[in-house]
């Protein structure tokens, strides 16, 4: 039963209930002591069998105050739930990819590959590795921040180097598939110990997912999750860069490239792959206004932003819901060691 109306925190007034579960619930709700500003705010039961939103909200501890990091604004426990009030943002990527017809233009996706790689070192410099990188992973934020991509979702996130002596953590084989087959690199598909690459290579993918429209290796018809992720696999391992890039600016096949061939515990020149982009960029001429194909699609209802918004918050809940995190055909989300 909703609890519309409720103050949690001494500050927070829940406005509208956009999804429950055993786990707890998620509302938008106004923070009084803030002009009324609106936030998304999470309640997780306290006894809940596999708690997330302490995690989460350590790690967004652990972000705060880089662009493109949703900002916590407060976290508490309460009688019976966990609670996090944190920055409302719009709709993600898969969202708006599929507003603009499910293809962004090279533009749309340069300045995409430029913030993806800029959110991902600052994440990588704080000592940990994503592993599920996908559209529905980033958002945009609202209004006037419509042009800033924000990282969200550290279910699977683990710590990959000491934090103090930056000494970085052991390789290990035999691994479960950890994060979306879709858009997995093939180490993480071979059963090795992911690293900073795998979330690199895991970008490349996305944009090639963006410009084109589709991956080679969807629906393909396989009997069975395993056998699923073993016939993608074996797409990735046949194909090359150059045939997964074709018919696209060499740039795409030379970034997956790199990334593919960085060894384990080797720190990425992201620079470099900032530099493949933005090179690209220049040479197209285009501008660096900060406005993305979403931001001009036509005939686009108002309200249809905050509807796509209040969808992607009820699949979080959804998700929350699940230890693998998401849909069988498409992904396999198996904590293998600790974070």
């Amino acid at each position: 039963m909703g609890q519309e109306g409720r103050t949690i925190g001494g500050r927070f007034l829940l406005t509208k209930m956009l999804g429950a579960g055993s786990f707890g619930q998620i509302y938008i709700a106004k923070d009084t002591k803030n002009c009324d500003r609106e936030v998304a705010l999470k309640l997780e039961v306290k006894d809940t069998k596999h708690p997330q939103l302490i995690y989460e909200a350590k790690l967004l501890k652990l972000l705060q105050g880089s662009p493109g990091v949703a900002e916590v604004y407060y976290f508490g426990v309460e009688t019976d739930y966990a609670v996090m009030a944190m920055e409302l943002m719009g709709p993600s990527l898969e969202d708006v990819f599929n507003l603009c017809r499910r293809k962004l233009s090279l533009k749309s996706t340069l300045m995409l590959a430029d913030q993806l790689l800029l959110r991902i070192e600052y994440f990588h410099s704080r000592h940990y590795i994503h592993r599920d990188i996908k559209p529905d992973n980033f958002l945009i934020g609202r209004g006037q921040r419509s042009n800033i991509v924000y990282i969200i979702d550290f279910g699977l996130a683990k710590k990959y180097r000491n934090p103090d002596t930056l000494v970085h953590g052991p390789y290990r084989e035999n691994k479960n598939l950890t994060g979306t087959a879709r858009y997995a690199s093939l180490n993480a598909h071979l059963g090795l110990e992911q690293s900073r690459r795998d979330d690199l290579e895991a970008i490349g993918f996305v944009l090639v997912y963006f410009l084109k429209g589709s991956l080679p290796w969807q629906g393909i018809k396989a009997d069975g999750k395993v056998d699923k992720y073993t016939a993608i696999m074996e797409k990735k391992l046949s194909m090359t860069f150059a045939e997964l890039c074709q018919g696209m600016p060499e740039e795409f096949a030379a970034y997956l490239t790199y990334t593919r061939n960085l060894e384990f515990d080797e720190e990425p020149d992201y620079r470099y792959l900032r530099w493949l982009f933005q090179s690209l960029f220049q040479r197209e001429g285009f501008q660096n206004d900060g406005c993305f194909d979403w931001n001009v699609v036509k005939h686009r209802p108002d309200v249809q932003v905050s509807e796509l918004r209040e969808a992607r918050l009820r699949r979080e809940v959804v998700g929350s819901q699940r230890t693998d995190r998401a849909p069988a055909d498409v992904v396999l989300s198996v904590r293998s060691g600790s974070h």
